[in-house]
């Protein structure tokens, strides 16, 4: 059973669960799939201020937080039981190009080469976890919503709003992928 576990699960499953989740919170209690929204309710929680931003009854999201809870101790747990040890696969094409940038360790989740202690002071590593932090934060912000939010909830429920959100983060996206990451990675 454990090994089934450790395995990555096909997209058409994996999919289907993230999918069903909005119909289950709808029906469970009306509640909205998002997870941006928890800062917010953090904040209003532990730094009560007179901020207008952060005056509203947050204890009626607080639902909300153990969802986030749930995620990080799930992360915990598949971290220290599910860990599976075969070697990350990455496509040859990709590691041919990242090779070009000397991004050529792939042993972690992300590449040790981009991901580390090390790399953070770095120009290249700074723009990629400080500044790559502030433009989600900030994108987040602006947009209402993350890209859970507004593309599995939103999108679901037929919001144009969030319709026209997700088509913007896959922009941005396939901008950063395509034009913005290479130059950032050639620094």
């Amino acid at each position: 059973m454990m090994e089934w576990l450790k395995q990555p699960w096909p997209w058409y499953v994996a999919g289907a669960i993230v999918g069903l989740t909005v119909p289950a919170l709808l029906l469970l209690g009306n509640k909205h799939f998002g997870i941006s929204a928890n800062l917010r309710h953090m904040c209003a929680a532990c730094f009560p201020a007179r901020i207008k931003f952060f005056q509203y009854n947050w204890k009626q999201e607080a639902w909300n937080l153990f969802f986030v809870a749930g995620i990080l101790i799930g992360g915990i747990i598949a971290a220290l039981f599910l860990q599976n040890d075969a070697p990350i696969k990455v496509n040859p094409a990709l590691v041919k190009e990242l090779a070009q940038y000397g991004i050529t360790d792939y042993s972690q989740q992300v590449p040790a080469d981009l991901y580390s202690w090390s790399s953070l002071f770095t120009l290249r590593g700074f723009l990629l976890l400080a500044g790559g932090g502030f433009l989600v934060g900030f994108g987040t912000r602006y947009a209402g919503g993350c890209t859970s939010g507004h593309a599995i909830m939103g999108i679901s429920t037929l919001q144009i709003p969030s319709v026209i959100a997700t088509i913007c983060f896959m922009a941005g996206g396939f901008l950063m992928a395509n034009w913005i990451l290479p130059f950032i990675l050639q620094l």
